[in-house]
């Protein structure tokens, strides 16, 4: 009998692959630099997706500009997600525990961001010479606009810092290890005259590789230049952020370790991750069972409502193997009982038309806010149902 709860917190638990208590914790000193503070680990984990987060948590230091510097919610999401999911290659979350970065300062993830700057610009921007260190291509203001950005677009967008600390002897934890996020933009937007049009270039995928790469051993260098850096693993991955009219994520295409007493950056390992829109060409193309599989259940949602035809899906790939699906139905009910109706429907949909190795959510919405929320992990017998 499928299951219809209305309390948000059984719908927390579900989604963490297990019931987990949340009632004991675990004490530890953090050892900092010149100090220890009390700090505290979670006993539990909700899952083995995720890390445990240390206690009290400490804001990264760059906290807010990834919004500014990302082009969708989507890839906002990713970015930070995905970055977590390729720590575990490295850092295994049974022996650390994470923190937000604390290292980098936003002040100095702000000028990295920036283009080099001619001595002229250096003095329009009122910076001194030694701030004139950023990641991005010089464009030193001469001929047309337009040719300038085409020749050297902005390859870098954001600079993510995630923090693994290791348990250590009597109950400290140290700094054991930390993961460097490069986002790279597929499309650089540029202006060719101040509250003009925005025009785009794209990037070849090539191309991006290639200067994140180069970006990437600068990173480092720099990094072990610094104190809170020195003797520690580093790890750095490249992520290829979509346009902003994505309606799906971008995703990781390499990662690199870099020992503890390294400077240099000798190869890489290739993250073969994708999100993949449904309905759409690339996935009728290279996922036809799959693709197939949804437009027969979209066409079954739509029988409901013949005049609807907004059902979208986002699926996650990790190598062809088909991981997760997650659909969006954004719909107007003029009552509750059409909402849990049309819910009770839609869930002997998802069991109907999905192969139960795949975890599937789907999110039902109206203008006034969820609706209601389906969550079927894989190999699970009976979907869960939330109504809002």
């Amino acid at each position: 009998m499928r299951k219809i709860s209305m309390a948000a917190l059984s719908l927390m638990l579900l989604l963490s692959g297990c019931a987990p208590s949340f009632q004991k914790e675990e004490g530890v000193v953090q050892t900092k630099e010149k100090s220890k503070e009390k700090a505290i680990i979670p006993k539990y984990k909700i899952s083995d997706k995720y890390y445990q987060t240390i206690l009290p948590f400490e804001p990264g230091e760059a906290r807010g500009l990834v919004v500014n510097n990302l082009n969708t919610r989507f890839d906002i999401n990713e970015f930070e997600t995905g970055l977590m999911r390729i720590a575990q290659n490295t850092f295994d979350p049974d022996k650390y525990v994470f923190r937000e970065g604390q290292e980098l300062k936003r002040d100095k993830v702000k000028l990295w961001l920036n283009r080099k700057f001619t001595p002229q610009q250096l003095a329009e921007e009122k910076l001194k010479e030694e701030e004139n260190i950023g990641l991005n291509p010089l464009d030193d203001g001469k001929g047309d606009i337009k040719e300038r950005n085409i020749k050297n677009p902005i390859y870098l967008a954001h600079i993510l810092e995630h923090d693994y600390l290791i348990k250590g002897d009597n109950n400290t934890v140290s700094l054991g290890g930390v993961v460097i996020g490069l986002a790279l933009n597929s499309v650089h937007y540029y202006q060719t005259e101040a509250f003009g049009d925005t025009f785009e270039k794209k990037i070849p995928k090539d191309e991006m590789e290639r200067e994140g790469k180069k970006i990437a051993q600068e990173v480092v260098k720099r990094l072990r230049g610094m104190k809170e850096f020195n003797g520690i693993p580093i790890m750095v991955g490249l992520f290829e952020q979509q346009s902003a009219s994505s309606v799906v994520p971008g995703n990781f295409f390499a990662y690199t370790n870099v020992g503890k007493d390294s400077s240099n950056i000798d190869g890489w390992e290739t993250v073969n991750e994708k999100y993949v829109l449904f309905p759409s060409t690339e996935a009728t193309e290279k996922h036809r069972d799959d693709a197939t599989a949804f437009l027969n259940f979209k066409q079954d949602v739509e029988e409901y409502f013949p005049n609807f035809n907004g059902v979208i899906g986002r699926a996650f790939y990790v190598g062809d193997q088909f991981q997760e699906l997650n659909v969006s139905i954004p719909i107007q009910f003029f009552g509750k009982a059409e909402a849990i109706g049309f819910t009770q429907y839609v869930t002997g949909l998802v069991m109907e038309h999905f192969p139960d190795y795949l975890s599937v959510q789907v999110s039902i919405t109206s203008v006034n806010g969820p609706e209601a929320l389906i969550v079927r992990k894989a190999q699970q017998k009976e979907p869960f149902v939330h109504i809002y």
